[in-house]
């Protein structure tokens, strides 16, 4: 009998690359990780080098298949990433610049140029996202205004996935669900905007062909199989944005159905099935995409989550552990001794549009010892995503929330996962997957590859518990409190002084 067939899913995230194997139903049978290579030249700027990015992912490959019994088994492999982020690229193949970091804030004057020449209600109109430095179009704009030869030399520009699947398999396309975060997608009709990308003074060409995600591409390249361990049989796919890979894998893809999912940056994910024109919600901050699975999609969350997390435990917590922390944070009555944080690390998250907004702690006194702080900062997470939550549900009326999953490295620490129950005051259904954005890629990859009918089958396919976080009463008591008469005030107090600090800056 023919052994079972593999199905590997890449996920390029913020803090590391991870290549893993899956069988079809999801278990994991072989995994590597290897850091992002992340360079932080200057306050405000992040990149990546891509030859250095696809020499992390080939070592996390080729680490991941040296554990298989055969690695002939893999069928197919796809990649999943951050969003925004993308790499230029030459009619060689050859990087022309480095990849801007999704969350690099150089790019402020190009988010202006367009709100100045377009309207943020124009931008949102086409796209269906806010108008955000971080997404590509201002990229593509700050290396025509400040790096014009390197733009020069470039014939494509690939997203973040669709580099290394490029680099896997020689052949340069992009899908949906990345295509979303670049500002130059026409969500409706589902085609690159070149109207927009005319008028900006850019070569439409440099945009990739848009493809379904799960599309078959080709196979590994001869070299890249000798030096990864992949089969050079197997077949390479269109991948997508880690958040909706992610959902499709834990079924999140019809109304009614909230993803939280916990990473470096937390995304609010919510499925549906209709584009929303209210540009009430653009100016809020929030994104819509179309899902790798069909349909499309809300986005809400956390620029920064866990990266707050470990800010907080590299400077203030002076590198103690996650559990050390949590016991100090546990130890702290709700309300952390009148301690709040707003956690605004890199920039405001939706339902705020504020590029200047700073993260805050308030209300500190002398007996606001590092527990409390933890278990503000802690608070202050979960207030956010609430507050990300409920601003965005009055747009979608005909939408009732059945049940909120939580997913990603978030989920281990239990002390977070009790905390946000409470403060949504609605159970949290927190799911075995560990590595659902790599799961959602390998099951693109296997519909590529035929090992899955389709998307309904692939999801039916996988196996995996939950477990049922509860609201504690008490606790949701007095966060229902704090949310409305202290939370919600928060942003608002500190709006102007952070503009200012932001200008002085400048």
């Amino acid at each position: 009998m023919a052994a079972e067939p593999l199905l590997v899913g890449v996920d390029f995230g913020t803090s590391h690359i991870k290549a893993i194997a899956f069988t079809p139903e999801g278990r994991i049978v072989a995994h590597a990780s290897a850091p992002t290579p992340t360079v932080y030249p200057q306050p405000g700027w992040a990149y990546y080098d891509p030859d250095a990015v696809w020499s992390q992912t080939a070592s996390a490959l080729r680490t991941m298949t040296a554990q298989l019994d055969d690695p002939r088994r893999v069928a197919a492999v796809a990649v999943a990433s951050v969003g925004e982020a993308g790499t230029p690229i030459d009619a060689a193949g050859q990087p022309t610049y480095p990849m801007i970091a999704w969350f690099d804030t150089r790019t402020k004057e190009q988010a202006e140029q367009l709100r100045r020449r377009f309207g943020a209600d124009e931008i949102f109109r086409r796209s269906g996202v806010s108008l955000q430095p971080i997404f590509t179009l201002c990229k593509i704009l700050w290396l025509q205004q400040h790096e014009p030869e390197a733009l020069a030399r470039t014939v494509r520009w690939l997203n973040a996935a669709d580099y290394l699947t490029f680099r896997l398999c020689g052949v340069a396309a992009s899908e949906f669900s990345l295509a979303s975060r670049t500002l130059m997608l026409d969500i409706e009709r589902l085609r690159w905007n070149v109207e927009l990308v005319e008028e900006v003074g850019l070569n439409p060409a440099l945009l990739p062909p848009l493809l379904p995600s799960g599309t078959k591409l080709g196979a590994v390249l001869p070299d890249v199989a000798a030096q990864t361990g992949l089969p050079a049989h197997a077949v390479v796919t269109t991948g997508g944005h880690d958040h909706v890979c992610g959902a499709m894998a834990l079924g999140v893809m019809r109304p009614g159905a909230v993803l939280d999912s916990l990473g470096t940056a937390e995304a609010i994910f919510l499925a549906t099935d209709k584009v929303l024109k209210d540009p009430e919600v653009g100016r809020r901050g929030y994104a819509q995409g179309v899902h790798v699975s069909g349909g499309y999609y809300i986005l809400g969350g956390l620029y920064t989550s866990g990266a707050c997390i470990e800010w907080f435990r590299e400077n203030i917590g002076a590198g103690l552990d996650y559990e050390a922390l949590a016991e100090e944070g546990a130890a702290v009555s709700p309300g952390s001794l009148g301690v709040y944080f707003l956690p605004h690390l890199r920039t405001a998250n939706p339902g705020y549009d504020d590029p200047y907004s700073r993260a805050t702690f308030v209300g500190l006194t002398f007996d606001a010892r590092r527990g409390a702080l933890y278990r503000a900062l802690l608070e202050g997470l979960a207030y956010e995503a609430r507050y990300s939550l409920d601003t965005l549900l009055p747009y979608l009326s005909d939408t009732r929330i059945e049940r909120i999953v939580a997913t990603g490295g978030g989920t281990r620490n239990p002390l977070l996962m009790r905390i946000k129950a409470s403060v949504y005051n609605h159970p949290l259904r927190v799911v075995s997957i560990d590595e659902a954005t790599a799961l959602g890629a390998a099951m693109l990859a296997g519909l590529g590859a035929g090992v899955y009918a389709d998307v309904g089958a692939a999801v039916q396919s996988v196996r995996y518990t939950t477990a049922l976080v509860e609201p504690e009463p008490t606790a949701a008591a007095f966060y229902a409190k704090a949310y409305e008469r202290v939370y919600r005030e928060l942003y608002p107090s500190v709006r102007t002084i952070h503009r200012v600090i932001g200008t002085l800056e400048e």
